[in-house]
């Protein structure tokens, strides 16, 4: 009970705080953010859309985002590691890019020699009803975020995302060349399809996340179900990163507080830190820039 009314209330702040950490109104998309061009050379990176056929219900397509390290192209034989980034409630695809900083972090990590040169998946991981939704990369508000998060595009996201990337690019397809992160929402997701998927991951980055969904109904709720079992499965062969992440003035702070008592009663291999400030993309752009020091 005392979980549900945490749930409960973290609603009615994420409403009052907005969930991304930002001010304003939502910024509406059209169709001509789809006409970017295919590929873009940063100067270091590249920066790729790829539209992809997806299985989950409502639209037949979506699109993410993919960033490739400055040698991809000129060097034709060498594979790289994955991070499949998320964003959270009022996100989308382009979230990270727009509001996180990602490119240049990444840019500046790999030319520094801070971190190895990494492909960078960013998903939409909204769960969408309908094409027309998707057609314009709708944003969702937060309680749209925390009421439809349904399981499905989590149930598909191995074979939509993951094997759609392993065939189009050349990725290490192994646990140990694997990465998933997010932050809010997103790292709720993150939670459960590296539980569900125990040979998938093996650095786990959670970056001010929600620990269970509000709701689950649907077909495809089983995938938040039965999460201890899983873990028990997971955290046999544990990844080598696993790392909680979160402000002490955060919303979710005392619900993650739970969730890391619970990891570690449990024996499940982790490492959790609390810093200052809270549900903001000034943490989560920090927590990136040091889970992806740590990576590889």
């Amino acid at each position: 009970m005392k979980h549900k009314l945490l749930a409960i209330l973290a609603v009615i702040v994420i409403l009052s705080a907005f969930c991304q950490g930002s001010s304003g109104k939502d910024r509406k998309s059209t169709r001509s953010e789809f006409a970017m061009p295919d590929s873009i050379h940063l100067g270091i990176g590249h920066l790729e859309q790829v539209i992809y056929e997806t299985s989950v219900p409502g639209p037949t397509c979506r699109r993410l985002m993919v960033y490739l390290p400055e040698a991809y192209y000129s060097d034709t034989t060498s594979i790289y590691p994955v991070l499949y980034l998320f964003h959270g409630a009022r996100g989308d695809e382009l979230a990270w890019i727009e509001k996180g900083d990602i490119l240049h972090t990444v840019d500046s990590l790999t030319a520094t020699g801070k971190m190895s040169p990494t492909i960078i998946v960013m998903p939409n991981m909204n769960h969408y009803t309908d094409d027309e939704e998707y057609c314009f990369s709708r944003k969702k508000n937060p309680v749209e975020s925390l009421f439809e998060v349904t399981g499905c595009v989590e149930t598909s996201f191995m074979e939509d995302v993951v094997a759609m990337i392993d065939r189009r690019f050349r990725t290490i397809a192994s646990k140990s060349g694997r990465a998933i992160a997010g932050l809010s929402i997103g790292a709720l997701q993150s939670i459960y399809i590296s539980a569900a998927n125990p040979d998938a991951f093996d650095y786990v980055g959670l970056f001010s996340p929600m620990s269970r969904p509000v709701v689950r109904y649907g077909p495809y709720k089983d995938i938040y179900y039965g999460l201890k079992q899983k873990q028990e499965i997971q955290f046999a062969n544990p990844p080598k990163v696993y790392w909680v992440m979160i402000g002490n003035y955060d919303i979710f702070v005392e619900n993650i507080q739970y969730y890391a008592n619970y990891l570690r009663r449990n024996g499940f291999k982790h490492e959790y830190i609390c810093t200052g400030g809270g549900h903001t993309w000034k943490n989560w752009t920090r927590y990136c820039s040091a889970f992806l020091q740590n990576l590889w």
